[in-house]
Formats: C-alpha cells, sequence, structure tokens
C-alpha cells in the first residue's frame, strides 16, 4: 500500500472567494520547512497530500507540519482504490501491527457516486474488524479510530491517528507586521498568536549597551529562532537606544520616564515599519499588567503614531500567557535573568494616569527627533534564519 501525509485545513475552506490564494501560500510554506526532505505535494481544495521518499523521514516531516499555521492536522495515511473490498482488506492488513480492545470506523463519503453510504461502509468494516479480530465497538470513547476516506472513485485514504495543527492562517497570507520585542514573556506570546493568523513577522529590539548586556541581545536572538519555527526568516532590528533613553532620564521627571521612553519607542517603531512596508505594529501590551499599560498610558504613548497597533495579548491574564509561552518553548529563555532597556532605570512609583500635556512638555527639553535618527541610521539587521548560529555576534 503506497503511504502519503494528509494534510487538512480548516478555515481556509471559508475563503471562497480566494482559496487558491491561501493554499498557494500554504503550500509554500511546507515547501520552504521540507526544503531538507525530498517530497511532493499534491493541493486539492479540501486536502494536500505529501509524497515522501524515504518513510525514515515521516515522523520528522510530520513534527514540522505540526507547527506550520493554515494547518488543522495531519495524518500518516494509506492509499487504496475505491472498492469496498479492497478498502477493507487493507484495514485488516494494516490493523496486525496495532494493539486494541475497543474501536470504531469513521467514513467520510465526498465521493457521491460510490455506491455505499458512509454509514454502510462504516458497518461493514467494523463487522469485519469483529470477525478477523474479536474486538469490541465503542463509539463513544474507543482505543483505536479507523478512519475512511473516500474521496473520489479511484481513491481512497484509510488513517488511524491525526496529529492536531496549529490551525489559523498560512503566515504571510494576511500582510506583514513589526513585532515589538522584549525579551519578557509577553512579547514572544504575542508574536506567535499573530504568526497563528498569517502574519509575517519582522522584531524590533532597543538595546541600552552598557547598562544591558550582549546576553540580553542573545536572549532575544533564541526567542527569535524559536519562533521562526513557526514563521520564516524573520528579520531583527537591534536599536541603540543607550543615549537616547539616559537622555530622558537626565531631563524628564522620574515618574513619567517609561511613559516618555514608551512614545520614543513607537516613533522609531513607526519609521522602521513605514521604511520596509509593515503594516502594523504588535507588541504584547496587556491591560493593566504594568503601570505603562494602564488605558490612560496606553492612550498618551498611542498618540505618536499613525500606524495601527495590534495587542493580541490585550485581555489575558498573566497565567494565560505564561501557559502558551510554556507550550510554544519560549517561557525558560524568556524569564532568564538579563535585563532589557524596560528594566532599568525603573522608577519607584511611575505614572499611571500621565498627562499629554506634560509627556509633550517633557519632550520639548529633549532633542529626541536627532537622537531618533541617531539610533536608526546605527541599526543593526539580523536575519533569524534556521541555518544563521550568529556565533560572531554571540
Amino acid at each position: 500500500m503506497k503511504k502519503v501525509i494528509m494534510i487538512r485545513y480548516a478555515e481556509l475552506s471559508t475563503k471562497k472567494d480566494n482559496i487558491n490564494y491561501f493554499l498557494d501560500k500554504l503550500e509554500s510554506n511546507v515547501k520552504k520547512s521540507l526544503d531538507e526532505y525530498k517530497i511532493k505535494i499534491n493541493k486539492y481544495k479540501s486536502r494536500m497530500y505529501i509524497d515522501v521518499a524515504n518513510e525514515q523521514n515521516e515522523n520528522l516531516i510530520i513534527s514540522k507540519l505540526v507547527k506550520i499555521p493554515g494547518i488543522i492536522g495531519i495524518s500518516l495515511s494509506y492509499v487504496v482504490n475505491t472498492d469496498l473490498l479492497e478498502i477493507s482488506n487493507s484495514i485488516m492488513e494494516i490493523l496486525k501491527k496495532e494493539e486494541f480492545n475497543s474501536f470504531k470506523v469513521e467514513t467520510r463519503r465526498t465521493h457521491k457516486g460510490f455506491k455505499y453510504t458512509s454509514m454502510e461502509v462504516s458497518r461493514i468494516i467494523g463487522s469485519n474488524v469483529i470477525d478477523v479480530y474479536n474486538k469490541k465497538v465503542d463509539i463513544h470513547n474507543p482505543e483505536l479510530t479507523i478512519n475512511v476516506e473516500i474521496r473520489d472513485s479511484f481513491n481512497t485514504y484509510i488513517y488511524l491517528n491525526e496529529y492536531k495543527g496549529l490551525g489559523g492562517y498560512p503566515v504571510g497570507s494576511n500582510g506583514r507586521a513589526l513585532l515589538m520585542m522584549s525579551g519578557g514573556i509577553d512579547s514572544p506570546v504575542a508574536a506567535y498568536l499573530s504568526i497563528r493568523r498569517g502574519i509575517s513577522i519582522n522584531a524590533i529590539y532597543f538595546e541600552s549597551l552598557p547598562h544591558t548586556s550582549l546576553e540580553a541581545r542573545n536572549k532575544v536572538i533564541k526567542l527569535c529562532k524559536i519562533l521562526n519555527e513557526y514563521s520564516y526568516d524573520i528579520n531583527l532590528f537591534v536599536i541603540p537606544f543607550t543615549k537616547l533613553q539616559e537622555e530622558i532620564y537626565k531631563k524628564v521627571d522620574n515618574n513619567y520616564a517609561i511613559t516618555i521612553m514608551r512614545r520614543m519607542m513607537y516613533r522609531i517603531s513607526e519609521i522602521i515599519a513605514k521604511k520596509y512596508d509593515l503594516k502594523v505594529i504588535i507588541n504584547g501590551e496587556s491591560i493593566g499588567q504594568v503601570s505603562s499599560q494602564t488605558l490612560s498610558n496606553i492612550s498618551v504613548i498611542n498618540e505618536v503614531t499613525n500606524i495601527p497597533i495590534i495587542r493580541p495579548l490585550a485581555c489575558m491574564d498573566k497565567i494565560e500567557i505564561i501557559d502558551i509561552a510554556k507550550r510554544i518553548s519560549t517561557y525558560d529563555t524568556s524569564i532568564l535573568p538579563f535585563e532589557d532597556c524596560c528594566t532599568i532605570f525603573v522608577p519607584i512609583h511611575p505614572v499611571i494616569n500621565p498627562s499629554l500635556d506634560k509627556c509633550i512638555e517633557y519632550e520639548s527639553k529633549i532633542e529626541y527627533e536627532k537622537l531618533i535618527d541617531e539610533s536608526i541610521s546605527n541599526l543593526i539587521t539580523l536575519t533569524i534564519s534556521e541555518h544563521n548560529t550568529f556565533k560572531d555576534l554571540l
């Protein structure tokens, strides 16, 4: 029997008018992710099938597919002729390697020309399994589910296991964005949730050497490499922020320093986003989690930008965010004890209800436009890819 890896997609099936665009993007992403393997892809509106040249690579390929947005399920499937006797005999052969006490058969018949209904196919195959293997049927909680998909007059697919995919949309299908990456727990989770919605991510990181360390930058690079398992070739823009940050803390009331600093970060982020045609800015802000994330602060900070700001974590609590961080393997890196520019010079009593007029007054004391230009002219761009080790930088 021939084996293929079957890919299923859910939300894509609702995109009737532009389904081909989404499927082409998904196919391209699958090819990028599996470029080291010799594969052939057959693409249809409801399924995608991958022929694998070397069976030893099947599990490795599946481990990559479960991290590709746009895929809801993956199964290693056997392909047989659309003939009931052959389908049944093939299943009896497949089950020789399986250990189970209870089972059920689920049949999907998209080929309406097949003379048996889905219920009839399930009943006939189930009866044969009972006769051959003396196992009991349990339709509510079976140890083994035998899935049969009768797709057309030639091909029927049989599979026993289904691996859950990420769902969502293919990366890049919903545009490109700039992520404000801090190195903490929140921003990588915001990136992951955005990537799942089909957004291609680039990241900006504000660095304040020597107040922050190179280890803090390395931590951000590592987080981007983890995120790159779900996306492709993330560009990381490292912004030297020391002079601007020092000027803020010299000339701004300590309580307002964080708010003014965030306004400067947003100004720089907007310039970078427009330069690289990134449609929105994404960050890891969660309402009320810290002083700079009160609604008043968010409003005053947002005032400096015209570009849309997306906050995927806005209404999530910290426990929810940590759970996702652990699931996507960013948590252990995020909690490494290396300070970033947002955790140094932290005021004792940061303002939680800032005045916009006061912010403008404080900023008038700083030649911030000149300092912003200097920061941007000295930025470092790192392309985060599977093959880049950054040994020259780390």
